[in-house]
């Protein structure tokens, strides 16, 4: 019990930063990479009957080290955009060790402090990675007719060693432009992707971006990949695979397949 209850505390330095606590608990935990998917019109939340607004779907895909000697479990808390409009929680999960099981997680969400919360699903090793994925919706698209407008901001909520931001341009979307301009822009399963990476971020940074293109077609990403027979399975080994791999451009389809298992069940 004392174990956990430590675990609680560390972790908690990831919401609040300032927080103080003793050096040697603060060291035990550090998130070494996030990667933020930012998919305007991507799909709808399951439990959306109505779909007269354009979604934005945005999937953080985290990596936090064990920098200590022993195995570690506990609690995470991390901080949400729930003022946005329309904020609504789509799936938590994270990943056993080896990559090849994915756990969906039950959370609770503290509306007062705006954070998500969840118990990992395994003990994580001595300097081992403990990776996770949120996803979330919001109706943050500003809409004028056919002109879609984005103004996305990320403030660091911790000290992080990589920080990537990934855009994925909608199907059927014209003119788009994104300020600043994209490091990286790749092409792969018919989607275009623009991406941004930021090493050794700090606690309090913040990074601006603004999106905007043209689309007229209504159905999202997703139903339209259904209705174009796109969409196929996948091991969660490749699941794994997608989310965690190289500098994690895939990420984006192993969401899909997170959605697409999800809405199976549902």
């Amino acid at each position: 019990m004392k174990k956990i209850m430590l675990i609680i505390g560390i972790l908690f330095i990831i919401v609040s930063p300032s927080t103080c606590y003793a050096e040697e608990e603060q060291n035990i935990f550090s998130l070494e990479e996030l990667t933020i998917q930012v998919m305007p019109e991507f799909a709808f939340h399951p439990n959306d009957k109505e779909k007269d607004h354009p979604p934005l779907l945005i999937g953080y895909h985290g990596t936090i080290v064990n920098d200590s000697d022993q195995a570690q479990i506990g609690q995470i808390e991390i901080p949400l955009p729930m003022n946005e409009k329309g904020f609504r929680i789509g799936y938590v999960a994270d990943y056993s060790a080896d990559l090849k099981q994915v756990y969906e997680m039950e959370y609770r969400i503290n509306r007062e402090r705006g954070t998500i919360s969840w118990t990992t699903s395994q003990e994580i090793g001595p300097h081992e990675r403990y990776k996770f994925v949120i996803e979330f919706y919001t109706n943050s698209l500003n809409v004028n007719n056919d002109k879609k407008f984005l103004s996305y901001r990320f403030k660091s909520f911790v000290d992080i060693g990589l920080v990537n931001v990934n855009f994925t341009k909608p199907s059927k979307a014209k003119k788009m432009k994104l300020t600043p301009a994209p490091k990286e822009q790749s092409h792969a399963d018919g989607e275009e992707k623009f991406a941004y990476h930021f090493q050794d971020v700090k606690a309090g940074d913040e990074k601006s971006f603004n999106l905007q293109y043209e689309r007229s077609e209504t159905k999202s990403v997703m139903e339209l990949s259904k209705t174009d027979g796109r969409m196929e399975e996948k091991t969660s080994n490749n699941l794994a695979l997608g989310a965690f791999g190289g500098i994690s451009l895939l990420s984006a389809a192993a969401l899909t397949v997170l959605i697409r298992k999800r809405n199976k069940v549902s």
